[in-house]
């Protein structure tokens, strides 16, 4: 999954950004408002991190742009401004969540989840398509009762094309929330890792295929091709 992380804070963002990615979340970081801003604007995430007090556009400013421009991406708003009013303007400005500082890595992450959780309607920490099951606490997978041993990038897309169930997604799209913006990844890339989880989790079982290929637009997972 991809965050925009906007932190003008070197030792907060790197730590942020550190934890993200031991988590397996691809994080694109920067360290203004306006940059922030225009990079919302100009691809998606599965969550914004804006800190409040930023050079340039602040924090509920940016906010509030985003929502004018029709975009609902859950938002977090960082700040060192912990008083009843400010928090208040901070959510009617759009944002979904609100942290003070000083906070934990752990609370962070929680509260992350729990923005994710929304659009796939789930109450807990599973993802389920069919017989199918992904722990995106504990990292694990299952399907029907045994256990699949997935590597770190192969947990990502399976977790990214669970997220999107009997959504057609392009190849484009998984690049940009499965690897790191700056990596060198090829659609070739994801032709073989997407051969590597049906290897895992489709040719080993009875049950009907769940990922789907539909030429020339991209993959889906669900029980329909």
């Amino acid at each position: 999954m991809k965050v925009l992380l906007v932190e003008d804070e070197p030792k907060i963002a790197g730590a942020i950004a550190r934890g993200l990615k031991q988590e397996r979340f691809v994080v694109e970081t920067h360290d203004n408002g306006d940059d922030g801003l225009a990079a919302a604007l100009g691809d998606e995430y599965d969550v914004i991190i804006l800190d409040r007090m930023l050079p340039g556009l602040e924090g509920v400013k940016i906010t509030k742009q985003l929502r004018a421009a029709g975009i609902h991406t859950p938002i977090i708003i960082l700040t060192a401004k912990g008083n009843v009013n400010n928090r208040i303007e901070g959510l009617n400005a759009g944002a979904d969540d609100y942290l003070v500082k000083p906070f934990s890595f752990e609370e962070l992450l929680a509260r992350i989840r729990a923005l994710l959780r929304r659009p796939t309607d789930t109450t807990d920490n599973i993802l389920q398509v069919s017989d199918l099951a992904l722990d995106t606490v504990n990292f694990t997978v299952h399907r029907g009762k045994k256990r699949i041993k997935l590597t770190s990038t192969e947990f990502a897309l399976l977790e990214y094309l669970m997220r999107n169930q009997d959504h057609t997604i392009s190849k484009d799209k998984i690049i940009g929330h499965v690897w790191d913006f700056d990596s060198d990844i090829l659609p070739n890339t994801v032709e073989a890792y997407i051969g590597s989880l049906r290897r895992k989790i489709d040719k080993p079982f009875k049950s009907r295929p769940l990922i789907h290929t539909l030429r020339g637009f991209g993959y889906k997972i669900g029980e329909d091709e």
